[in-house]
């Protein structure tokens, strides 16, 4: 099914891909002033998002992580990360992506999340679900669950250490990437999600639209997402019992 919003942002993933890639500006790698979201931007935060204007603002009005609106709110939006894991490419850590969402009147309708470092991306819409990749953006391959996964992912983890200690005491394994968007994305992939944090638009918006379909609670404290009910009522009773 043709979607020419799904589209243009594929052409604008590959643009921001290619030009992060092949690009020797030192200019990208600079501090700018905080953004909307209240971190840092980089040069290349910024410049990923002039090309997402460039290819997305005929679809509605751009609410980013740089620059907050960047026209006013519409009865079309797009909540935008243009880069999430914005260390882990500065790092040259292979996690970091971009996120998008796309709501009429407050509903999201559209989600897309890409993870620039090895292409892959994450599609949902009212109609479709799927996982592609930026090589061949045309194959759709449906996104199964995976029955026999190994760990899961604790964004900022470090910020809680006795947590931490609680779920690796309970043989729930974790890593964290760095990069929240991603993780929600690959949500079906994974044992479990956690983050708790500030809830930002920018981070969650696409990767709660994608994730919609598995267990998951998210308030303003955190957000738990899961396939499995059974680890994600001992993952809650372990967060609101033991760590609230």
């Amino acid at each position: 099914m043709d979607n020419s919003f799904i589209n243009a942002v594929i052409h604008a993933l590959l643009e921001v891909r290619d030009t992060l890639k092949n690009s020797h500006d030192p200019d990208l790698f600079d501090s700018f002033g905080k953004g909307e979201g209240g971190d840092i931007s980089s040069g290349f935060d910024l410049k990923a998002e002039a090309i997402f204007f460039k290819h997305l603002s005929p679809f509605g009005a751009l609410f980013s992580e740089e620059s907050g609106w960047m026209a006013p709110r519409n009865t079309f939006n797009i909540i935008l990360d243009p880069i999430d894991g914005s260390d882990n490419f500065a790092s040259f850590f292979p996690y970091y992506g971009v996120s998008v969402a796309r709501e009429q009147l407050g509903k999201t309708i559209e989600g897309v999340v890409c993870n620039l470092a090895n292409g892959d991306v994450f599609v949902r819409t009212l109609s479709d679900y799927y996982r592609t990749t930026l090589d061949t953006p045309n194959l759709h391959h449906p996104i199964t669950i995976n029955l026999t996964p190994k760990i899961g992912l604790f964004e900022k983890g470090h910020e809680h250490p006795y947590l931490g200690e609680k779920l690796m005491g309970n043989h729930l394994k974790y890593r964290s990437p760095g990069a929240l968007a991603l993780s929600l994305a690959y949500a079906p992939l994974v044992k479990y999600v956690l983050f708790l944090g500030t809830m930002r638009s920018f981070d969650i918006q696409a990767g709660l639209y994608l994730s919609q379909h598995l267990y998951r609670i998210s308030t303003e404290r955190y957000i738990l997402i899961s396939s499995s009910k059974e680890v994600f009522d001992r993952i809650r009773i372990i967060v609101e019992k033991e760590y609230f």
